[in-house]
């Protein structure tokens, strides 16, 4: 039996921890997750329209593939910005590569945005958007807990006709692998059947953690785009608008080119639990980072090993996202 690590979030794999920042008045906030060292990672975009920083730097071709923090944040291309606050925290805190010895350290800080700037928050900030301030803030508050919800990167988000979120789960596999998944929630998409309570992702919930809701019986088919008209009126069904981003986390020695695997698998999460998904409108975007702690072996058994924890990432993802909003609408 399937089940989740005793915290149910990200954090379960070991060395990670997260922090969250918000600024109420703008209606936005930034979730970072920090790594315990620079630790393997790599990114898979499915989104018609991402926002992203770095993902370049994660490239299996290229020289580094690794992290020390991943930074989800909203506010479209200014939350960018956030990335910059961690990477100076870090830095401050004399964690990042060293290409000289005389010269500062230098954190590799990948970084996804989502567009909420259409709620209802002041967006009249001038030429200080919060967001750097924020990121800096995440370095400051980060811990193996922290809140779900309308919080951090989930702050503004919107999932399709209801308030989207900050969400997370775990699996522990039972064989010194766990698996965990940290995500906003802000798609275009519904999360939910045509009966509007039931989310899509039921049949991979553990524990009650979205709340037990199981479909009644037959539903009628829903529609392609459900809500469209609804969504147009709202402007969200125009590039960038909407957007999904995640990261998946284990605690295996996975090299950049299995954590780029794990980042496609992982991918399908977003499938069983958001309709519809990866549309033009959207930025999905999903990282993976491996610790390195626990070997996953040679050859063969390896591969077997990765498509297992990949897996288990989708369904870890889909869990997230559906927690995400349930904790957000609790709230």
């Amino acid at each position: 039996m399937m089940r989740p690590g005793p915290l149910n979030l990200i954090t379960d794999v070991p060395g990670f921890t997260v922090g969250n920042a918000v600024d109420e008045a703008a209606a936005t906030g930034v979730t970072t997750l920090f790594c315990g060292g620079l630790w393997k990672a790599a990114v898979d975009v499915r989104g018609g329209g991402p926002g992203v920083r770095e993902t370049d730097t994660l490239s299996p071709e290229n020289l580094v593939g690794a992290a020390h923090a991943v930074v989800l944040t909203g506010g479209s291309v200014f939350g960018l910005a956030a990335a910059d606050g961690v990477a100076t925290g870090l830095s401050h805190r004399n964690v990042g590569l060293r290409l000289q010895s005389h010269s500062p350290a230098i954190p590799i800080v990948p970084a996804a945005v989502l567009h909420d700037l259409g709620n209802d928050g002041d967006k009249a900030w001038g030429l200080e958007p919060p967001y750097r301030r924020l990121g800096l803030e995440t370095v400051d508050t980060a811990g193996v807990r922290f809140d779900l919800g309308s919080t951090g990167a989930g702050r503004g988000a919107m999932a399709g006709l209801v308030a989207g979120g900050l969400g997370s789960a775990s699996v522990d596999l039972g064989d010194g692998l766990v698996v965990g998944a940290l995500v906003a929630v802000n798609p275009a998409g519904s999360v939910y059947m045509p009966d509007g309570e039931t989310f899509w992702a039921w049949p991979f919930e553990l524990d009650g953690e979205f709340g037990g809701r199981r479909p009644a019986g037959a539903m009628p088919a829903p529609s392609p785009i459900p809500d469209d008209t609804k969504l147009a009126r709202m402007g969200r069904l125009q590039a960038g608008a909407n957007t999904t981003i995640a990261v998946v986390a284990v605690n295996a020695d996975l090299s950049t080119v299995e954590c780029r695997r794990l980042a496609i698998m992982a991918q399908d999460g977003l499938a069983r639990s958001i309709r519809p998904v990866h549309t033009p409108f959207d930025g999905d975007t999903v990282f993976a980072v491996a610790s390195g702690e626990q070997s996953l072996g040679e050859a063969g058994s390896r591969h077997l090993a990765v498509a297992r924890l990949g897996s288990a990432a989708a369904d870890c993802l889909a869990r997230a996202i559906a927690r995400g909003v349930h904790e957000a609408r609790k709230g």
